[in-house]
């Protein structure tokens, strides 16, 4: 059976340039069925078809003379987003899988103020997740975290003598079969820091292969659901993958 590398067989039909092509198997936008296609390279009979899933549009939750308020979409990065954003600074950054609210800076005096803020920790950050297993009760998870990268890529773990401070509190909303929906607030923001404190505690995001879920899913099921600083509250609708375990 001939074969061809995936993002050449996919630029193909799909009618896109090689580039492009290479930019939607890394974003984890291109699936052959149910699997998603992590390697551009990779050699795959030329009588394959793929299914590429579409980005949703970026939402305005909230704007004034001081912030932007943004539900950022799975599979799009804060970088890429800060770039169509004219005359606004990013704030912060969420993991290219994770979706929910992105904060902008739209002058400088405030902007400063609120870095500062993060600085400081004084920001309130929740989420809500799916995670492998069930939750029964609210866990405090105080464990230090160090980043290490590899190949260009973050990885983290928990790390008693080199790492930096990071605390999660994670607290059960909802069970379906062997797959808990929690909330979790962080006082800390450190790399990959939720995904890292839950799989330590055997309880994976659902979909997170990177640091231990057994479940494929379209993408890792993480939602930033709200952010309180400076006086603004504000939250991010969650999308239906996260209102709803299938």
């Amino acid at each position: 059976m001939a074969t061809e590398k995936a993002y050449k067989l996919l630029a193909f039909q799909k009618e896109i340039s090689n580039k492009k092509a290479k930019e939607l198997i890394d974003k984890g936008l291109v699936y052959v069925g149910d699997q998603k296609v992590k390697i551009a390279r990779a050699e795959i009979a030329d009588d394959t078809k793929f299914r590429v899933e579409k980005l949703e549009d970026i939402k305005v939750i909230f704007e004034d003379d001081n912030i932007l308020a943004i539900n950022k979409p799975a599979f799009m990065d804060s970088y890429d987003v800060q770039d169509n954003i004219f005359g606004a600074t990013l704030l912060h950054r969420l993991d290219r899988e994770t979706s929910g609210i992105l904060l902008f800076g739209k002058n400088e005096e405030w902007t400063a103020k609120a870095i500062e803020a993060f600085r400081q920790r004084q920001v309130e950050k929740e989420y809500v997740a799916w995670v492998e297993g069930v939750v029964y009760e609210e866990t405090d998870i105080d464990m230090p975290i160090s980043t290490h990268k590899h190949n260009g890529k973050a990885f983290s773990k928990v790390d008693l003598k080199k790492g930096k401070p990071a605390r999660t509190k994670i607290k059960p909303l909802e069970i379906q079969g062997k797959k808990s929906k929690i909330d979790i607030q962080i006082g800390t923001g450190r790399t990959h820091q939720i995904r890292v404190h839950l799989s330590h505690i055997n309880h994976p995001v659902v979909g997170d292969e990177f640091y231990g879920s057994r479940t494929k899913a379209k993408r890792i099921l993480l939602h930033a659901k709200r952010i309180a600083l400076l006086g603004y509250n504000l939250e991010a609708p969650e999308p239906a993958d996260i209102q709803k375990y299938k």
